[in-house]
């Protein structure tokens, strides 16, 4: 029999909703300790902003190949072990770092593959999934409960990875750190076999889905906000820690940053899941797009530490005022799309091929400013046109009209 739950509001907490939220949670830990320090950890061996934009586009170019290849194996076999595999391939990652240690630059490109296929299989088995494992009524709750996981996780991760990597030469401290994540991959994996097993059946029409954006309005928005979502995304995810990392040449001080972006996340998480109403969903995007872009003009000049702490504060603030209402949206276009019961998987695969592929061009461009233009002089005009992406996605979902059930 099912718990209910009121720290979010009164929720039915099933057995399969826990332990998604629990592996969810380890998954962002795991994260939270290691993947900013890895873009630092590559940085320190090679000192090019191209390296580590090619590292990370390695990610985002073999993610959605994976998540095609992924939705085929989900409707084919089972989302659950395709969940696992995708954990497995995380647990390699780190496993691959671990053993390259200090040549690991030299082996960006694999590193990069590996990250990507373990994402591509792991979100396209959690986001089906949530899919499936949340109604629409509980999935404010869901984002909003996993988003203070992710938050915790975002407290605890950074300053203890700082902390550690500071107290050891060399890099012992980054041994540890990977290690520790692998360990909690580890687990994950063993936790994945209590959920039940969700196997599917039909066709994987995935070309299909993709031509629904000319029946479907609905779900013609939603993909191109989520391609101006990876716009932004694609660059900022690495930009950021290693602006941090230029500025004061700490560890210790991106951990710091992640305690205090992490904190504030935290409240903001469990504030936005506990009062936001669904009628206001669509203003609560727009607010969020707008603190966003207004956070990014306190760095892209005169960049400073301090100016970094204030500017994760205020996305700390935006970011759940924009993705909580936003990821509810996507769920309920999906649900309410054709044939969604059939076809969830393909929804979810396609929407993810729009995201990378925003991503894919953020850091083409990225590279190619770089590497054609002065860093010092481009870079803040570059970050200004990137940045654009999260603000733009209100002015797509706004046309979003749901029926009611």
């Amino acid at each position: 029999m099912a718990k209910k739950f009121k720290l979010l509001g009164e929720v039915e907490l099933t057995k399969d909703l826990t332990l998604l939220l629990i592996i969810g949670g380890l998954y962002s830990l795991s994260v939270a300790l290691s993947n900013t320090f890895v873009n630092i950890f590559l940085w320190k061996q090679t000192g090019e902003y191209v390296d580590i934009a090619l590292y990370n586009l390695s990610i985002v170019v073999l993610q959605p190949l994976t998540f095609i290849l992924a939705g085929r194996w989900a409707k084919k076999i089972d989302r659950v072990i395709v969940f696992r595999i995708g954990v497995s391939f995380l647990a390699i990652f780190y496993l691959t770092v671990l053993i390259t240690g200090e040549n690991a630059a030299k082996y960006l490109l694999m590193l990069g593959g590996l990250l990507g296929v373990g994402y591509g299989f792991y979100w396209l088995a959690y986001n089906v999934l949530t899919f499936e494992i949340t109604e629409p009524e509980t999935r404010d709750f869901f984002n909003g409960f996993l988003g203070i996981l992710s938050s915790t996780g975002g407290m605890i991760g950074p300053i203890a990875a700082g902390f550690i990597i500071t107290r050891f030469q060399k890099f012992t401290g980054y041994s540890i750190v990977f290690g520790l994540s692998l360990s909690l991959f580890a687990l994950a994996v063993f936790l994945s076999f209590s959920i039940k097993r969700r196997p599917a059946k039909g066709k994987y029409c995935f070309t299909r889905i993709i031509t629904e954006r000319k029946h479907n309005k609905n779900w013609r928005l939603l993909t191109n906000a989520t391609f101006v979502q990876g716009l932004r995304e694609g660059t900022f995810a690495f930009m950021i820690s290693v602006f941090v990392y230029i500025s004061t040449g700490s560890e210790m001080a991106l951990g710091t940053f992640g305690l205090i972006n992490s904190g504030i996340s935290f409240i903001a998480y469990f504030a936005v899941s506990r009062l936001l109403k669904k009628e206001h969903r669509k203003k609560s995007i727009l607010i969020g797009g707008i603190l966003l872009y207004a956070a990014l003009l306190l760095i892209v000049w005169d960049l400073t530490f301090i100016k970094l702490l204030i500017y994760g504060g205020i996305i700390a603030i935006a970011y759940p005022l924009l993705l909580i209402p936003y990821s509810s949206t996507a769920y309920d276009v999906i649900g309410t799309g054709w044939q969604a019961a059939e076809m969830r998987i393909e929804y979810i695969v396609v929407r993810e091929a729009f995201l990378n592929m925003g991503r894919i061009l953020s850091i083409l461009i990225f590279i190619f400013t770089v590497t054609w233009f002065n860093v010092e002089k481009s870079m803040p005009f570059l970050l200004l046109f990137l940045g654009t992406g999260h603000t733009m996605i209100y002015f797509f979902i706004r046309k979003v009209q749901i029926p009611e059930a």
